[in-house]
């Protein structure tokens, strides 16, 4: 099942439904157990493998695993806010947003799924002649809002001097990126693989998201859980953090295993799947435990103020009402492998 933001907004309508029917930390299954309910995206990463394997599954027999695709990160927090997710794969620009009002979306990020690279970049059609950021003034540019890619976006037009209320900036999902691309509806596109591999094949790169975090402007994709689902499912919590660890030394031990696994789920070539799979930057959760990442309890690290420094740039940009302080962000954080943390 596939969820676009649109759909997602009709959930948010139903909020008063979905709490009358009991949706929230965890719903009840057909035969009496627990569902768990995984918003997922159609991108190369670790958790494809663990839904190809049925790894949550297989270790919570009593539980029913439901998997959503989502198009992007926004509606995956519109459906936060329904109370229709439990868990999700999400980015570090929306996760930064919902952290921010007017969402105040009480969930936890529990562990780091990769650091993006080259895998979303920018992107101008060749027959526009543009070979520069600041050739984009007076274009049309799209990007599904809400998004790392939105975020990177900006931050290009901003590092490159061009205001962005200079551009014509459209709000796109990624597959409608593609079909507004291949009528010409738009000039440029900032957004993730496997629909960016398509407009690379008649478009320049003008920048990708890991030139921009070496400029200081790095996105990261999380896997965050509801504060209340995590804390009344610990077993939940554990079985995957097990299952995504194994999965991410995968990628650094057999790749090809990998690759295979999310060429079955998404569709595509295994050879693309390998090469979408080298794009990012992957940690095992020993690594992340690192003082550049989550740290530890006693010494967290880095990550809070990284998502602080995102929603400052929202809150400049007017794409939230204000930012929580440094220990509100610090408390959304839960280390991988500390437990309850």
């Amino acid at each position: 099942m596939s969820i676009s933001r649109r759909y997602a907004l009709s959930l948010f309508a139903a909020v008063p439904v979905l709490a009358a029917c009991g949706v929230g930390g965890s719903s009840s299954g057909s035969g009496g157990g627990k569902t768990v309910r995984i918003a997922y995206q159609n991108f190369a990463d670790s958790t494809l493998l663990v839904k190809d394997r049925q790894t949550l599954e297989k270790a919570l027999p009593d539980h029913t695993v439901k998997w959503t695709a989502f198009d992007s990160g926004a509606s995956i927090n519109t459906a936060f806010l329904g109370g229709s997710i439990d868990l999700a794969v999400i980015g570090s620009s929306p996760t930064a947003a919902g952290l921010c009002p007017p969402l105040s979306i009480p969930y936890q990020v529990i562990e780091l799924l990769n650091v993006i690279g080259d895998s979303e970049a920018l992107v101008v059609r060749k027959a526009t002649g543009i070979t520069k950021i600041t050739e984009l003034v007076g274009r049309k540019v799209a990007a599904p809002f809400s998004s790392t890619a939105h975020y990177s976006l900006l931050a290009a037009l901003e590092l490159a001097g061009v205001d962005a209320g200079q551009v014509t900036l459209v709000d796109l999902e990624p597959q409608n990126i593609q079909a507004a691309w291949q009528r010409g509806d738009i000039d440029a596109a900032y957004v993730w693989t496997p629909v960016l591999s398509v407009l690379q094949q008649d478009g320049v790169t003008l920048t990708d998201s890991a030139k921009l975090a070496a400029e200081g402007k790095p996105t990261l994709t999380f896997t965050v859980a509801g504060r209340d689902f995590a804390a009344a499912n610990p077993d939940v919590i554990e079985a995957w953090l097990a299952a995504t660890d194994d999965a991410l030394k995968l990628i650094g031990t057999d790749p090809g295993t990998v690759a295979a696994a999310v060429s079955r789920q998404i569709g595509i070539s295994t050879d693309d799947a390998l090469s979408q799979l080298k794009q990012n930057i992957y940690l095992d959760h020993a690594e992340q435990r690192g003082p550049d990442y989550f740290g530890t309890p006693d010494q967290p690290g880095e990550l809070a103020e990284r998502l602080h420094d995102t929603a400052q740039f929202l809150r400049q940009q007017k794409k939230v009402d204000q930012v929580p302080d440094l220990a509100t962000i610090r408390a959304a954080l839960r280390v991988p492998g500390a437990g309850g943390a």
